[in-house]
């Protein structure tokens, strides 16, 4: 019988036929960081995204490319668009995948595919239901700030208001689920600057019209 093993980190490996050059492309391009390098000149590199490390294997170049690794990221779009900017070649464009995630895939010059995306949360059957007019009126910062961030999560308002009372109707230790990844999160404290919503979290009981 197979030990128990406990994942602790993995380091995938990709061929290419020039260190030096894979490495202005994975940093420069794709928005790597640099991890090491091994050698002088490098026959072998670590660049980093998140908490994952990629390797970079010098190898000939009739045995490189065609290798296959995939990342989840909390924005994707922001990414892929950061890569078209960069002149990156575009493998597979950006869009909704049947398997939960939203992705898409970049080629580097050594011929390997390398996936990006973030899980959009549609499989499953289904729910059928009924939505209804409800009187709600949001102070007018707060509103806006709503529909700013509704766009930004591709989302309508009403979307936006459901997903966010339904994490908040779930308890998370001495707090509750939060809809917004951290990234997101980023996001919204611009967009309170932006409208100027100077209150917090607990304003709304001292609101007055």
């Amino acid at each position: 019988m197979a030990p128990h093993i406990e994942y602790a980190q993995v380091f995938p490996t990709l061929a290419v036929g020039d260190i030096t050059a894979a490495l202005d492309f994975y940093l420069k391009r794709l928005g790597f960081t640099l991890r090491f390098t091994w050698q002088d000149p490098p026959t072998f590199a670590g660049v980093g995204l998140g908490n994952t490390t990629l390797h970079l294997q010098l190898q000939e170049p009739s045995v490189t490319g065609h290798s296959n690794i995939s990342f989840i990221v909390e924005n994707a779009d922001e990414l892929y668009a950061f890569h078209q900017a960069n002149g990156v070649e575009i493998a597979v464009p950006v869009d909704d995948r049947a398997y939960g995630i939203r992705d898409y895939a970049v080629k580097d010059p050594w011929g390997n595919f390398i996936g990006f995306g973030h899980y959009i949360y549609n499989q499953g059957p289904k729910i059928k239901i009924e939505r209804v007019d409800v009187p709600v009126r949001l102070e007018k910062r707060l509103a806006a700030l709503l529909e700013d961030l509704a766009k930004h999560k591709r989302m309508s308002i009403s979307s936006c208001l459901e997903e966010t009372l339904l994490h908040t109707f779930e308890r998370v230790g001495d707090s509750v689920a939060s809809p917004h990844t951290l990234h997101t999160l980023e996001h919204i404290q611009e967009l309170k600057k932006k409208h100027g919503i100077d209150y917090d979290t607990h304003a709304s009981y001292l609101f007055e019209e």
